[in-house]
């Protein structure tokens, strides 16, 4: 990467905690030296009490974007000039852009988009399903949305009772109201309901940090009863990338359990996109991401 640094190379930023895990910085690196773009991506950790400055400093060094993960996905939005439409349904973003590095920020969301790539990739159709979602944060609430507007039957959402299942209650009804599926939420403190929820469903998507640094030990399903083989599990997690959702899943005969190694490659190339008006080399990125051990 070094020989290609020059003083008109174009900075992209990451900023969010915990984040030295991510792998979005060896994704969109290769891919600019892949196509030969004069672009260097660097992950800060950047927590919601750094992130007004964190901006300021995107709009000061003229930083041509960003990618945005937890905790700043919603925190970010009072801070920037505009967002697109998704994202302002979402109400959360993970991709910034920086108008010709003139300080205009313009705030996006990708996230949902990546999850339903994911998702087709492994040959799983959300088009008339009943989908169980558990996590009601910025990356839920995109999945939620995305899976509406790709034609899903129902997205039942749980999550336990602290502010995003307020914020969860707002995305159930604009989903209802703006798309043809419905959507509930939860508490999922009623655990008789969640299990009912899943075994009506043909998917169950983990969008929380449960199976992440520090909740590694943490798995949301652990009644072997819950699962089945026809029932696709999703964790939105990938380091690690088998979570103990995952390997509790496969344990007891799920056929398809995934992680979120799809989804932060597809959120990665629609970013890309937005970053350098480029396509992505992703069959040459997907290789270089899922053969690494």
């Amino acid at each position: 990467m070094t020989e290609r640094l020059s003083g008109h190379t174009l900075l992209i930023s990451l900023i969010a905690t915990p984040i030295r895990h991510s792998m979005s910085p060896t994704m969109h690196n290769e891919a600019f030296s892949k196509l030969g773009l004069d672009y260097a991506y660097l992950a800060f950790e950047v927590g919601n009490q750094e992130l007004a400055d964190a901006v300021q400093g995107i709009r000061a060094m003229g930083i041509r974007g960003s990618n945005v993960s937890m905790p700043n996905k919603q925190e970010i939005i009072q801070y920037l000039d505009e967002i697109s439409p998704e994202a302002e349904l979402i109400g959360a973003v993970n991709t910034v852009t920086n108008l010709e590095g003139k300080g205009h920020l313009v705030g996006y969301n990708t996230d949902g988009i990546g999850a339903m790539a994911a998702l087709k990739d492994e040959g799983v159709e959300v088009k008339d399903a009943v989908i169980t979602l558990t996590g009601a944060g910025g990356a839920g609430t995109a999945v939620a949305v995305q899976a509406a507007f790709d034609g899903a039957k129902e997205i039942r959402i749980f999550n336990i009772a602290d502010q995003a299942f307020e914020n969860a209650k707002l995305t159930a009804q604009k989903i209802t109201e703006k798309t043809n599926a419905k959507a509930t939420v939860t508490d999922l403190a009623d655990q008789a309901a969640f299990k009912q929820s899943i075994a009506e469903s043909s998917i169950y998507i983990d969008a929380t940090g449960a199976g992440m640094k520090p909740l590694e030990d943490v798995s949301l399903i652990n009644d072997p009863e819950v699962i089945r083989p026809d029932l696709v599990i999703f964790d939105v997690v990938y380091a690690p990338r088998e979570t103990k959702l995952l390997r509790f899943a496969k344990e007891h005969g799920a056929k398809k359990a995934i992680n979120g190694l799809g989804m932060m490659l597809y959120q990665g190339a629609a970013a890309f996109k937005l970053f350098t008006g480029e396509e992505m080399p992703v069959a040459y990125i997907k290789d270089l991401l899922f053969s690494e051990e």
